[in-house]
């Protein structure tokens, strides 16, 4: 079983050099009202690693969704700081987990998202899109801890094993560039 701390200090090294997508890059939506609060409450937090767990958990504005509203490059910022709170117990309203292996499982995987909107896009393209700001270094700290996670979370044991094979394990293999 992985280490939690080993774990931690893989997705510190894996993000470190991740940028600040900018203010102007925060939320991924323009629907509702969640996304503009996002931008609210996350515009100017330019290090994710000073970021109180309470504060994320509950962001934005007590909804505790902004993982389901951040843009692709905000999300990619800011995952680390919720997986690292995730592991050390200090999240009850986000789950990263989810967040990672939606559309991943091989139930979801021919899915389609909104057919009137989106036509035949499936929950797999989305996610796959989604995920290719990973780099390898990256999605191998995933990869660890969606293995750390699946450890101790049965109830979730059987999404986090299929997205792995389905799209992990082969992101966090493949050849950089």
């Amino acid at each position: 079983m992985p280490n939690s701390e080993t774990v931690k200090l893989q997705i510190r090294s894996a993000f470190a050099s991740v940028e600040f997508p900018g203010d102007w890059c925060l939320r991924g939506s323009n629907e509702g009202d969640e996304p503009f609060l996002l931008e609210q409450e996350f515009k100017g937090k330019t290090d994710w690693q000073s970021l109180d767990p309470a504060f994320i958990d509950r962001a934005p504005d007590g909804y505790g969704s902004a993982l389901s509203f951040f843009s692709d490059e905000a999300f990619r910022f800011y995952l680390p700081a919720y997986m690292i709170a995730d592991i050390d117990g200090k999240l009850d309203m986000h789950d990263p987990v989810f967040h990672l292996t939606h559309g991943l499982t091989d139930e979801r995987r021919g899915e389609r998202v909104n057919p009137r909107r989106y036509g035949e896009r499936t929950w797999f393209d989305e996610k796959r899109h989604k995920f290719t700001v990973f780099d390898r270094e990256q999605a191998r700290a995933i990869v660890s801890y969606l293995e750390l996670k699946r450890e101790t979370d049965e109830f979730q044991r059987d999404e986090i094993d299929q997205a792995i094979a389905n799209y992990w394990s082969g992101r966090a293999e493949a050849s950089a560039g």
